[in-house]
């Protein structure tokens, strides 16, 4: 099935991992079809959302039946690369990114962290869950063609330049974990995650509407 990508709205795009994830769990149970009330309980997102998500990408399940795990497991396999490995570099092996090599997406195998980045000379050409760390200063030595994605999780006041030196070699894409909002060419694909204003709105959700899950 041919489908436009640049026709599926960003929301739908982003809520794809989210059921990828589910329904490998649902292949290892051994379930071979769940309806979409089923995901909706364990995603946490409505029915209709679900089925409108899914209809961007032509008839994927039958009215009365649901949908095949199967099916659903393989086609999100392929609309998500997951065949396709991408190479991740890590700046920054603070707290934060060291946790993030001692977990390297151990569980979505068509992701890796192939190499990181600190100014610490402790950590420096010490290999960190089995990922060698270079020095900051030789990231343009070091930093592979085949890598297109890097994680930054380093002091605010350095992000951006560090920034600039990572589109200067090739990097499509970065998962922002500072709370430096940076600035980059159209081409090149940001998403911040800034933990405290997440936990912030947590808190702020769990005093202001307690009755909702």
């Amino acid at each position: 099935m041919n489908v436009d990508q640049s026709k599926i709205p960003q929301a739908t795009a982003k809520r794809l991992p989210l059921y990828y994830r589910f329904l490998k769990n649902l292949h290892s149970s051994g379930k071979q079809r769940v309806s979409s009330a089923e995901l909706s309980d364990a995603v946490k997102v409505d029915s209709a959302t679900i089925r409108r998500d899914f209809s961007y990408f032509g008839a994927l399940g039958k009215k009365g039946y649901g949908y095949n795990v199967n099916y659903l497991l393989s086609f999100f396999r392929k609309t998500l690369d997951q065949d396709e490995l991408t190479n991740v570099a890590l700046i920054g092996v603070g707290n934060l990114g060291t946790a993030f090599l001692h977990y390297n997406f151990s569980k979505n195998n068509n992701t890796i962290i192939q190499m990181a980045f600190d100014v610490d000379e402790d950590k420096i050409g010490s290999e960190i869950g089995g990922v060698p760390v270079f020095h900051l200063d030789n990231l343009e030595q070091h930093l592979s063609e085949d890598i297109a994605v890097a994680i930054l999780t380093v002091p605010a006041q350095v992000a951006q330049s560090i920034t600039d030196r990572l589109i200067e070699k090739g990097i499509k894409g970065i998962l922002n974990f500072t709370p430096a909002r940076l600035n980059v060419p159209e081409h090149i694909r940001i998403h911040h995650i800034d933990l405290a204003v997440e936990l912030q709105s947590l808190v702020y959700f769990l005093k202001h509407y307690p009755s909702e899950s």
